[in-house]
Formats: C-alpha cells, structure tokens, sequence
C-alpha cells in the first residue's frame, strides 16, 4: 500500500490519533511513530531549557527590556521617561502580546521562559504532524529533522520568528488534515482566523503557511487529475482565506515602512547561513550536524520519483527559490534570507517518503534520535555555560540604583566568530530588574512598537552603540572604546557598565569610580558628577525628567 493511500485512510483528531496508527496498519507500529514517543521527543526538546532563568538567546534580552516597558505603562514606572510604547497592529506581535496575561500569573521572567520553553516542543510537534498528515505515519527519517528546533534563528533570539514559525507547522498539519476529512467549507472559515493568528505572530511564518498550503491544494488538484492551469486556479482560490492579512502590510508598518532592503544575491552570506543552520557554540559539532541534515535531506534525490513526496518536495523547491530570491536585509529587517533555511531543510527531511523496510527502518530511527539526543545534551552544557557567564555580569546590577541611566559597552567577538558570549543585549536586564535606561535597544518603525523618549544620550541612545568589537573588524555604526570614553555624553548617564571586558582593557579615568569588578571580566563606574551624587538622583522622589 502505498503513502498517499495511507494517509487518506488515517486521520488525526487528538494527539494519540495525531501519531498512532491503527491495528489494521499494514505493519505493526513503529516505537518512533507512538504517541508515547512523540512526547518523550517534545519533552527531550524542552530539556536544554528547563533549567535556566533567562533563556540565553542572543536577541531575547533586548526583547524582554521592551516587554518591561509595554507592561509598565499606565503606571509611575522611571521607564515612562525614557521609553514611550503604543499598541498598534503589526506582525510581529507573538510574545509581546503572550507576556501581557502571563506576567499577571508569573512575572516578566517567568513568563519569557515558559515561552520560550514551548516553542522547541511545539516545534517538534509540528514536525511530526505534518509527517503524520503526509504519509499516515511518521518515517524514521522525519526524526532528523528534530534538531532544527533549536535552530540558529532561534539561538540568535528570533523569539517571535520561531514562534510563529512552531504554530505554522501546526496549522499546516492542521490545514491537511481538514482537506483529507473533506471539510473544505470549514477550513474555509477556520483559517481566516488561523491566517490572521499566524501573521500577528510574526508575517514571515504567515508567508510560508501560504506556500506550503498552496502547494498542498495544487498537488492535491493535480492528482485529481486536473491540469496545470486549473490545479493552479483552485490552489490560488483554496488560500484566498489566507490573504486577508496582506490587507495590513501597509498599516502594520504604520505608515513609516523602513527603506532598508539591500544586499540580493550575496552568495557568501547565503551559504555561511547554510552551514551554520545549527551554530551554537561548537563549530566541529554544529557544522558537522549542518552537514548531516543536508545530506540526509538531499538523499531523497536518489531516485525522487518514488523516494520524495510530491506535496513537500515542490514546497521545499518554492522554499529554496524564496530563499535564494530573499535579500540579506528586508525593509530594515536582517538575516531575513537565514531565518528561512532550517526550515527548508525540515521540509525536505520531511518529503522523504517512508521506508517500510523492517530492518532499516528501526535503524534509521535509533541513528536520528540518537543524534537529537546528543544534540539536546551539548546544547544543555552549552546553555549552562552561558548562565554562569551571565549570572557572574549580572552582580553589577545590585549596585545600580532603580530608574538611573546607564551606558553600556559589550564586549563581543567579531561578526564571524562562531562562538559568542551572548551578552550583546544582556545589558536589557537592567531595563527589567531596575527599570533604567540603557543604550541597547533598537527601535526600528514598523517593526517594534517601541519608541525613544530620552534624546540626551544623543548618537549613544541605541543598539548597536553598547556593541564593542575590534577595530578591524567591527561595522561602522559600532563603537570604539576610546571615541566612546571621550565623546559619550556623561552628564546623561549616571552609570558605565563593562560587559565582559577583560581586566586588562579596563578604563583608567578619573571620572570614573569604580562599583563593582567581576571575577575575570566586567566592570561596572559611577560617572562622577551625575545625578546619582545628587538630590535629584531617581532614587529619590522624583525620577529626572526626559528631554
């Protein structure tokens, strides 16, 4: 019997339906394809993560600072005059709008975790259901591509990026499954819905639901035996309730659409996202893993015709063209191009067909989850190592007084280091914990619903002024430490925090006291002759006021 078959006489409804197979399976179950598996899986996912306060993703520091600011309005907080934040519509609204209920039960930090904590299951999840709608069961080889969850988008803290892109792959599942079932008329009304949730989390997943759901009604028309032209008609009429949120791409840039759309076709950055789908912090290990999810992904090329499924291997070829289509930088966006990958290549894993061999398929399996494993396993040590480099900077904080100003420089590795120490927005934290200003914020129109109040720190107000690279291989908006000590504005700030720097590159100025040394790195000065020295500190009763 063949997959298309299978999965029209296999349904999903629950989770167990969603990845057992009945007794009249042609073959017993698979211990890869029980529903008892599929949740070890997503409990394996969630592993690296358990354990930690702060999720150490690169980005999701700064994102937390904006989140202590939209949970502070309309109360007395020192951010509101620093910061101002109003609601409006965008995609690109997943966690921002999660956090608002959570805190109320948990607190900001709590609540970031638990999220972040459910997108690599949720993730896992959608894998397999997608297999599972696809082929009525769940191919050894789909567990290779378990690993993507924690892929480089999500390490570098796209936390809205990759949770839409988790419920994408649900809805996806989801949207095959109502078209097996024949309830076209409902998925229809659903989907409105289910469209405008994805696109609110973020328009990017949004985007590629509409490619895959596309590509599944076109495939499904051609087997109907249609023609191109027509197949191609009623996929464009299925997605139409898809669409709507398109409506809003002008509105949800507010008008201010960045102009920032450059670097199309550049090669060099496209295949360093290609290797690099899994950088974490081991370049031996993440490459070689990179290596093996593309090889495992192109073995289907070997006699395609009866080793790729149809619907997901013509997805994975839109997928690749958007990918090679897509600029580096789109609409003041970056790695717009590398956000797409990992999860190309979890479709072209996902569009190998199964292998119903009895022998191979159990190996195949035990090789995949043994690999998942050990990635879960190093990616835990690795999370522990950095928690212990960001509780060790984090002491500075309790010298910091509540609602002041500080002025931070990161030290941080040259753009191609594989490795970093993932305090490029570390500094956030003092937005959350002490409700400060700090220079790490990016405020890009149409993307965030943040703005600046406080203009005295002039051209050191923002990201990326607290980023401190080498010279030679810093950009050009990054700062140098010895412009920076010099032209910083002093009386604008009351604190200078040293993130990482090692004792040896400490400043000797005498406007400067020192607070607070870490053990190896960092440093944290009072600015002598700010307002911390003063009656007008924001310590006392009244916060200083913005300009």
């Amino acid at each position: 019997m063949t997959a298309l078959p299978l999965a029209r006489r296999f349904g999903v409804g629950d989770m167990q339906a969603m990845i057992e197979v009945d007794a009249s399976s042609p073959r017993p179950l698979g211990w890869w394809e029980t529903r008892h598996f599929a949740y070890a899986m997503m409990a394996l996912a969630a592993l690296p993560l358990i354990w930690w306060p702060i999720p150490p993703l690169t980005d999701l520091l700064g994102h937390m600072g904006r989140y202590r600011v939209e949970l502070d309005v309309g109360t007395q907080s020192p951010l509101l005059h620093y910061y101002a934040f109003k609601w409006g519509i965008l995609g690109n609204l997943g966690v921002d709008l999660l956090v608002v209920p959570l805190s109320k039960l948990f607190g900001l930090e709590f609540s970031v975790k638990l999220i972040a904590l459910a997108i690599p299951p949720l993730t896992v999840a959608g894998l397999l259901l997608v297999a599972r709608e696809a082929y009525g069961r769940v191919p050894a080889t789909t567990l290779f591509a378990l690993p993507l969850a924690y892929s480089y988008p999500f390490q570098f803290g796209f936390i809205n990026f990759a949770l839409a892109m988790a419920l994408m792959l649900l809805a996806f599942a989801f949207w095959l499954r109502l078209a097996r079932t024949g309830r076209l008329k409902l998925r229809r009304w659903l989907y409105l819905f289910v469209g405008f949730a994805v696109w609110l989390a973020h328009s990017f997943a949004w985007g590629v639901l509409g490619v895959l759901c596309w590509t599944a009604e076109f495939v499904r028309e051609k087997k109907r035996g249609r023609g191109w032209f027509e197949s191609w008609w009623r996929a464009t009429v299925a997605v139409l309730p898809l669409v709507p949120p398109a409506l809003l791409l002008l509105p949800w840039r507010g008008g201010e659409a960045p102009k920032g759309t450059f670097d199309w076709f550049d090669w060099t950055w496209k295949w360093r996202y290609f290797y690099s789908m899994l950088r974490d912090r081991w370049p031996a290990w993440d490459i070689g893993g990179a290596v093996l999810l593309t090889l495992v992904a192109l073995s289907g090329l070997i006699n395609p015709w009866r080793r790729i499924d149809p619907t997901l291997g013509l997805a994975t070829l839109l997928l690749a063209l958007t990918f090679v289509l897509l600029p580096r930088v789109l609409l003041s966006s970056a790695y717009a191009d590398m956000r797409l990958v990992p999860f190309m290549i979890a479709i072209a894993i996902l569009a190998l067909k199964p292998r119903l061999d009895r022998r191979l398929s159990p190996a195949v399996a035990t090789i995949a989850v043994a690999f998942f494993a050990a990635r879960m396993t190093a990616q835990t040590v690795s999370y522990a190592l950095y928690e212990r480099n960001y509780q060790t900077q984090l002491a500075a904080l309790q010298h910091i007084q509540p609602g002041s100003r500080v002025m931070v420089l990161a030290t941080t590795p040259c753009r191609f280091v594989w490795h970093t120490q993932r305090t490029e927005h570390l500094s956030s934290m003092a937005i959350v914990r002490r409700e400060s200003f700090v220079n790490d914020q990016w405020m890009i129109p149409g993307q965030q619903l943040l703005s600046l109040r406080y203009r005295d720190a002039g051209r050191f107000s923002h990201d990326p002024t607290q980023l401190l690279r080498r010279p030679d291989c810093r950009a050009r908006n990054e700062p140098l430490l010895a412009d920076t000590l010099a032209h910083f504005p002093r009386q604008a700030f009351d604190y200078l925090w040293l993130i990482d720097m090692p004792r040896a590159q400490l400043p000797i100025d005498a406007g400067l006291v020192e607070l607070w040394q870490g053990p190896q790195t960092g440093a944290l000065y009072r600015i002598v002759g700010s307002a911390t020295a003063s009656s007008d500190t924001p310590k006392g009763k009244e916060p200083r006021t913005a300009t």
